[in-house]
């Protein structure tokens, strides 16, 4: 059944309730956090599918929101989801909105400047787990980081897993994808910024100096951070390791060198 803006219910008609809809190009929102978040972030969506019966607080919120923006929504048995679901987590709604956009790196910086703060970038040289690139996009969000950049090519980009792990924050956070990752580093450079990338073999990060206009930089999932944009960093930081094993998750690495830059934010002011 779907409920128009009116609040009445109707029927689906049969392509859609086939999934015959779906033709064309569009993205699917997952998990009640994310798309809480989409509609709160003013995000268009097109529609909102619902587990039929199911009216919980947080379903209650969403749908409420969904009224709010004039969204159809569409009340659907378990299966249908499960059919639409691309992540296998829908938690009861999936919503359809048009792709995320690419932002600009200048978008980035414009960001810092409204807020009159030193640039803070987060750049991944190659980060290729979807569920990965979504945490390190909320972890840049709750860190007060104005953007996130990523390469073109050997990369996952904004797919629908990235979204629904990001819990929300890719509506907020700017992520601006790029050809060459060592060039835009040149580029941002020649406008004040410096670059710590994060390796095994650095400086204690508690011995740098994080403050000022920084992009932090992870690597590749297995092979870390690439020689030519290792060359372009001006500085090295490692995590203390205190266990058995010599390397952390790449969002983990993220969440702990990225709060480090905050804590020395914090302490000079």
């Amino acid at each position: 059944m779907a409920e128009d803006a009116a609040g009445s219910r109707k029927r689906l008609p049969e392509a859609e309730r086939k999934g015959e809809y779906m033709g064309y190009e569009e993205l699917k929102i997952e998990g009640r956090n994310a798309v809480l978040e989409a509609f709160r972030s003013g995000k268009t969506i097109d529609k909102l599918f619902v587990l039929d019966g199911c009216q919980d607080g947080p379903v209650k919120s969403i749908t409420r929101e969904a009224r709010k923006h004039d969204t159809i929504i569409n009340y659907v048995a378990k299966e249908r989801l499960d059919q639409l679901s691309e992540t296998g987590k829908h938690q009861g709604v999936i919503a359809v909105s048009a792709a995320y956009e690419y932002a600009e790196v200048e978008d980035i910086l414009a960001a810092a400047e409204e807020k009159g703060e030193a640039p803070f970038i987060i750049i991944l040289d190659g980060i290729e787990d979807p569920h990965n690139l979504g945490a390190i996009i909320r972890t840049a969000n709750q860190a007060g980081a104005h953007g996130v950049i990523i390469p073109k090519r050997r990369a996952v980009g904004l797919t629908p897993t990235v979204a629904r792990t990001s819990a929300g924050a890719i509506n907020y956070t700017p992520v601006a994808k790029v050809t060459n990752i060592s060039n835009t580093m040149k580029e941002l450079k020649d406008k004040g910024m410096w670059f710590v990338c994060a390796d095994m073999d650095g400086t204690r990060m508690y011995d740098l100096d994080l403050t000022g206009p920084i992009g932090l930089v992870i690597g590749n999932e297995g092979e870390g951070v690439s020689p030519l944009v290792k060359k372009n960093c001006d500085m090295v930081a490692s995590i203390p390791m205190k266990g058995d094993i010599d390397s952390l998750n790449a969002s983990v690495a993220t969440g702990v060198l990225a709060y480090e830059i905050v804590r020395q934010r914090m302490i000079k002011g």
